[in-house]
C-alpha cells in the first residue's frame, strides 16, 4: 500500500479539488444579485471541503485530522444544501445538479471511508 507523503496523495482531496471547480464554474452563470448571496456561500463551502483535508493531513496528527474530516464532511453537506437551493431556484441544469451531486456522494463515502481507517 502506498504512503501518503503529503495531502496531496489523497484521492478525496483531488476529488475535492475537482468539485471547486464545478462549483466555480456552475456559480459563475448564478444571477449577479446572488454574487454576495448564494454564489459565495456555495463557493466558500467547496473551497473548505479540500482545506480541511490537506489542513488535518498536514497537522500529522490522527486526532486533528479525524477533527478536519469532521469538518470537510460539514462543509460537504453544506455544498449539496445550497446546490439544491440553486436547483430550487432555477440557476442549474439537470445535468450540473447530477454531476455535482454524485461528486459530493462520493467525497462522502472516501471521508468515512478515510475517517473509519484512521480511527483507533
Amino acid at each position: 500500500m502506498m504512503q501518503v507523503q503529503s495531502y496531496r496523495d489523497l484521492i478525496v482531496w483531488q476529488k475535492s479539488m475537482d468539485l471547486v471547480e464545478r462549483v466555480y464554474r456552475m456559480t459563475g452563470v448564478f444571477p449577479k444579485e446572488e454574487m454576495y448571496g448564494l454564489s459565495s456561500q456555495v463557493r466558500r463551502a467547496a473551497v473548505s471541503i479540500p482545506s480541511n483535508i490537506a489542513e488535518g493531513q498536514a497537522r500529522k496528527s490522527t486526532a486533528e485530522f479525524l477533527n478536519f474530516l469532521s469538518i470537510a464532511q460539514g462543509s460537504r453537506a453544506e455544498v449539496e444544501t445550497q446546490t439544491l437551493i440553486a436547483q430550487r431556484l432555477g440557476y442549474v441544469t439537470p445535468s450540473q445538479i447530477t454531476e455535482i451531486i454524485s461528486l459530493l456522494e462520493e467525497i462522502s463515502k472516501m471521508i468515512n471511508t478515510l475517517r473509519a481507517k484512521l480511527k483507533p
